[in-house]
Order: C-alpha cells, then structure tokens, then sequence
C-alpha cells in the first residue's frame, strides 16, 4: 500500500491512492444497493429510499456553494460554479433536483411527499455533515470530497440496469436521473483532477484530500445504513410508503 509520506506522489500514484482508497469505502457495496442490484427490495422499500435519499440531492447545491464562497481563484470557480447551475436547473434546463422528483412521480409519490418528507434523523445528520465540512474546511478539500463521481458512473450503470430488470412497476421516464448522471459525472471527476492537479501540490494537501475523499464515502455508508436499518431491518420491512398514495 503506498503512503503519502513526506514528499508529495507524483500526481498519478496520488490519484491512484484516491481510486483504491476511495473505492473499497464506496457505497456501491452496502447491502441495501446490493438488495437493490438483486432486485430484492418491495416498492415501499424503493420509495422511502428515494424519499430520503432527496434530502441529500437537495443540499449538493449548498455545499457546492460552500466550496465557492470559500474559493478565492476565480478560474477555479468559473468551473465550479456549473454544479451548482446542474443540480439547481436554469430556466430552460430542469436539473438534477428536478430529474429526482420526476423519478419519484415515476414511483406514483406525489410532489409533496417528497418536498415536506420528515427524513431519518441519519439521513439529516449525514446531508447536513458534507455541507458543514466544505462550510469549515478549505476549498480544495471540499473539491477532493466530490471525487466519490469517480465510482458513480459504475456504480449508476450497474442500478439503472437492475431497475429496469427488476422494477418494472417504476415508469421508464423516471430514470432520465441516472441517464444524465452517467455524463455529469465523468465531467465533474476530471473538472476536480484537473482542479487536484494544479493545486493538490504537497503531501499534506494531499493527506488532507485523500482524508476529505474517505469522509465523503463514510458519509454515503452512513446514510445506507440508517436506510437500511429503518426499512429493512426494523418493522419486518414495512415503511410508511408500502401503499402508494403514502402517509
């Protein structure tokens, strides 16, 4: 296993540490995406996931504006700034946050239950601990975070396939998310490289990104898992969603 040290990895080492490190943490492999993959869980499973799930889509844009009012290089927030724009969505392109609620209107949830949801308090304390991190540490940490957009593309590939296998009560317009997420992702992952690679210039910047990469996918387990915990482990698997028209 290579360590950062007290010399900097040439650029490619480091952005291979940041892949295997990063990787082996992601949340691709928590058993509610595996039971997810294998088609295992029942629709009021898939709807409070989504449900829940919304609340940490919601705050991207917040800690992406974190990063920025923390960022003092303009050219780096010239880039950045197009995540919040993607998420958000402008007046003639919708945006993730829409692209979600539409593949909740896929799953029969109306608008507002998933706007006025009351989340697991686990899924609060995690959305609300990624804005706190970009808010109280620096920028170029906060930029390193997003870097889980490496394994997405897989990790997207693989569940829009099994919804599509395995779920076919979903409406197929409801998975235009993931279609558009396949593309978004790449592109922010080598907008944040190329962010790295300027700026990532010493082995304690590198410690630190490496470090803020890891938290980021603790935060995302952590949120499965109060998922998981709610609406797998406890009640025999019942949720408040079971039924569609829900609570």
């Amino acid at each position: 296993m290579t360590i950062i040290g007290d010399r900097p990895l040439p650029f490619d080492e480091f952005v291979e540490v940041l892949r295997r490190e990063g990787f082996q943490r992601y949340h691709h492999q928590h058993p509610f995406h595996r039971l997810m993959n294998e088609g295992q869980l029942t629709p009021g499973q898939m709807r409070a996931w989504l449900v829940n799930r919304f609340y940490y889509q919601s705050v991207i844009p917040i800690k992406d504006a974190a990063i920025l009012a923390n960022c003092p290089i303009r050219e780096v927030r010239r880039v950045w700034i197009r995540r919040i724009l993607d998420h958000d969505g402008t007046a003639d392109k919708p945006g993730g946050i829409e692209a979600w609620l539409r593949f909740g209107e896929a799953m029969d949830l109306r608008r507002d239950q998933i706007l006025q949801a009351d989340v697991l308090p686990g899924v609060r304390l995690a959305g609300d601990a990624y804005v706190n991190f970009c808010k109280t540490h620096s920028w170029l940490e906060g930029v390193a975070s997003s870097l889980t957009e490496l394994f997405a593309p897989t990790a997207i590939e693989e569940r829009l396939a099994a919804l599509r296998r395995h779920f076919p009560w979903i409406r197929p317009d409801g998975f235009t998310y993931f279609e558009w997420r396949l593309q978004a992702a790449r592109q922010d992952a080598a907008d944040a490289l190329d962010i790295l690679r300027q700026y990532c210039v010493t082995a304690e910047d590198q410690r630190r990104c490496l470090n803020a990469l890891i938290f980021k996918t603790e935060l995302l387990w952590s949120l499965l898992d109060a998922v998981y915990l709610e609406y797998v482990v406890r009640n025999d698997g019942k949720t408040p969603y079971d039924e569609v028209g829900g609570p």
